[in-house]
């Protein structure tokens, strides 16, 4: 059975581990991108990441884009959104549509 993992800061994640995630608290974006790597060799489906550490860990968050698992998805932190999850959102549809049609002006 495959798991949902969330890494970030203490107090942005521990609510997760109350519905059944499992929760990696982590200081340092190093100290998270040592966490991604090992639990991306596990049964992780889906990996949630607080914006705060996935701005600087792009290229390892990149390493698993083709794959089918895991999904890892940024989540804005206690401290609020950056919009990292939001832009990444707008390039994956433009990869599979070929346009913007989230963010269009009219």
């Amino acid at each position: 059975m495959y798991k949902v993992g969330v890494i970030g800061d203490k107090d942005s994640i521990l609510g997760f581990k109350a519905i059944g995630m499992s929760v990696f608290p982590v200081t340092t974006s190093d100290e998270a991108i040592e966490v991604l790597g090992k639990i991306a060799r596990e049964e992780y489906a889906v990996i949630y990441i607080t914006e705060q550490f996935a701005k600087n860990m792009v290229s390892a968050i990149d390493q698993y884009r083709d794959d089918r698992f895991p999904a890892i998805i940024p989540i804005p932190g206690n401290q609020g959104s950056l919009g990292i999850g939001m832009m990444g959102l707008k390039k994956s549809v433009e990869r599979a549509v070929g346009a913007d049609i989230l963010f269009r002006d009219e």
